[in-house]
């Protein structure tokens, strides 16, 4: 304390303890957080305290109606998009029943192939075209809503139930209000007292129709009947942000400076040459006169023009562009970071790579794409579509009642080096640090179905005597066979 703290504290004790208060947490911030301080470096820096929801409703329209624009118009926005479904997607997330006999399971797997086919109540795809369809539509506008319709025993479906996919645009954004009973409804969104999701108020078609006419009115539809697929960032976050918000600014801003090069290199390219002390009357190019007696000069690539005699002339040489493809390669590292995605993945430039950089950077990809397989799309989308399936087929009679668990197995990988993946894997089977199933499994097939195929087959060479140098029953490890 110096001596203007103790003369305030004899004054007033009460003033005196605040000042000496508010004095340790200043100086607890100057010793500890650079990033909490004020003064010259953070003028500017204006930070809101808002919670996720606040945030997202003042800006989830524009975000995602800028993301969609790149992604139109941008060829590496589309990229970024196509990646992410092929990678979380590919062929399909596909369940493998778990019940109480291989019978039963032959049946649910018969009923789900048929169902998955005749889902799509638009009969556009199957339900694994209708997972990348989700999939896109959750990275482009960073949500993406599934209604589940009951259709009636006589529409002629194995399982009478369907699925339509609606962006996130249907959500009546403007229905925020508090509930008797201490529910209420943000964003569109519907909550008991509780918390927990109830009904979701829909538009009965896109806000952005053409064939839209008059004032839509929001429905609402049972929270049971809807599936809202996004990634969650915060906690009691409600609603889905584009995957690009980080990246839209850069992005734009290259997709500007980008064409501003070109437009001065086909500028520079059409100067082919210029007259020096000619007649102000004479151009080396076509002139156009405009409606208000305006002079326009016409440029066009090649152009030659001839000059009176005694005139001079010097021809212009583009200027080149140094430092561009660093500076684009540069910013595109780091859109690439903002979008989760590696810079090779995302521009489809690989003449900095070896095996090992490209290796070691699509592990720590795969681990994030893992990660959202197994916490987002399934949990999510495939789990919940699942338990519809089995309690409509239940409710139609089709199979029995109970609950039968599923295994769900992501698409596989591909192998950079199939051979030493091979091997890697082939490694871990043999020392037992993985089992044959989920070696299988990892490949994106069903173990079951799998090793039934190699039973069968094994049974076929046997009665054939046929012995083939990879059956390790006969042969070892070099072809050669067992005696």
């Amino acid at each position: 304390m110096n001596l203007f703290d103790h003369l305030v504290s004899a004054i007033s004790p009460e003033r005196g303890l605040r000042r000496l208060r508010a004095r340790s947490a200043m100086e607890v911030l100057r010793r500890e957080y650079d990033g909490a301080k004020t003064g010259r470096r953070t003028d500017g820096w204006i930070t809101a305290g808002s919670d996720a929801n606040a945030e997202i409703s003042r800006a989830s329209s524009r975000l995602r109606n800028r993301a969609r624009d790149l992604v139109r118009n941008n060829p590496f926005a589309a990229k970024a998009v196509i990646t992410y479904a092929a990678s979380m997607v590919g062929s399909g997330i596909r369940p493998r029943p778990k019940a109480d006999s291989k019978a039963l399971d032959t049946r649910i797997t018969g009923l789900w192939e048929d169902f998955s086919n005749q889902c799509d109540a638009d009969s556009r795809t199957n339900f694994y075209g209708l997972q990348t369809l989700m999939v896109r539509s959750m990275v482009e506008s960073g949500e993406c809503l599934l209604q589940m319709i009951n259709r009636p025993a006589s529409s002629g479906l194995t399982v009478p139930l369907q699925l339509r996919v609606l962006e996130g645009d249907h959500l009546d954004s403007s229905r925020d209000r508090i509930l008797p009973g201490g529910g209420l409804i943000q964003q569109g969104i519907e909550f008991d007292g509780f918390g927990s999701r109830v009904a979701y108020w829909l538009y009965p078609q896109h806000p952005g129709s053409a064939n839209m006419t008059g004032l839509l009115q929001s429905i609402r539809v049972p929270a049971s009947d809807i599936i809202h697929l996004f990634d969650r960032m915060r906690p009691g976050q409600n609603r889905g942000v584009t995957w690009f918000a980080p990246a839209l600014l850069r992005m734009r801003d290259l997709d500007d400076y980008d064409e501003a090069e070109l437009i001065r290199k086909k500028i520079e390219a059409c100067f082919v040459g210029f007259v020096i002390n000619a007649d102000p009357g004479q151009s080396l190019t076509q002139v156009k006169q405009e409606a208000d007696e305006k002079r326009v000069e016409l440029f066009e690539p090649g152009m030659v023009s001839y000059l009176p005699p005694g005139k001079d002339i010097r021809f212009g040489s583009p200027a080149p562009t140094s430092g561009y493809v660093e500076y684009m390669r540069w910013h595109f590292h780091a859109v690439s970071a903002a979008m989760g995605l590696t810079y090779e993945l995302l521009t489809g430039d690989l003449s900095q790579v070896n095996y090992s950089s490209l290796r070691a950077g699509l592990i720590e990809f795969r681990r994030r794409i893992d990660a959202m397989q197994r916490q987002l799309l399934i949990p999510q989308l495939c789990i919940p579509v699942w338990n519809r399936f089995l309690t409509t087929a239940q409710a139609a009679g089709i199979v029995g009642s109970g609950t039968i668990r599923t295994q769900w197995t992501p698409p596989r990988f591909e192998a950079v080096d199939p051979q030493k993946d091979t091997m890697g894997e082939i490694l871990l089977i043999r020392a037992g640090l993985m089992s044959l199933a989920e070696g299988i499994a990892r490949q994106g097939y069903d173990p079951d179905v799998v090793t039934a195929e190699f039973a069968e087959m094994n049974k076929v060479l046997d009665q054939l005597g046929l012995v083939l140098d990879t059956d390790p029953r006969k042969s070892t490890r070099n072809g050669q066979q067992k005696a």
